[in-house]
């Protein structure tokens, strides 16, 4: 198994991260689907502020450019992404690999 761990920021407006969060309370299921479709076996998001953290388990055969590009082509993933964009501080139309920023372990026990 594979971990990617990553982070992006939302936009630092109270409603907005609330309206976010609530957001991932309802994830559409055909979002799910996909998710497990392109090999991520778990995914959880955790948040501090304005801030997002990011943790995928993957399959050994999950390889982060190849799978994020057939996952943006799965049913309705591209329209939870210009969905979610609205509370995301990135660049209009930039795809789910793009906006998370992979991030670099530096300890672990």
């Amino acid at each position: 198994m594979k971990r990617y761990c990553q982070t992006l920021d939302l936009y630092d407006d109270k409603e907005l991260i609330a309206a976010y969060v609530e957001e991932h309370a309802h994830v559409w299921e055909e979002v799910k689907a996909g998710i497990r479709e392109v090999g991520i076996l778990d995914m959880q998001i955790y948040i501090h502020g304005n801030r997002l953290f990011m943790i995928m388990d993957t399959t050994d055969e999950f390889d982060m450019e190849r799978d994020y590009a057939r996952l943006a082509t799965l049913p309705r993933q591209a329209e939870w992404e210009a969905h979610m964009a609205k509370y995301q501080k990135a660049a209009p139309g930039q795809a789910a690999n793009e906006k998370w920023k992979l991030m670099e372990r530096i300890f672990k026990l």
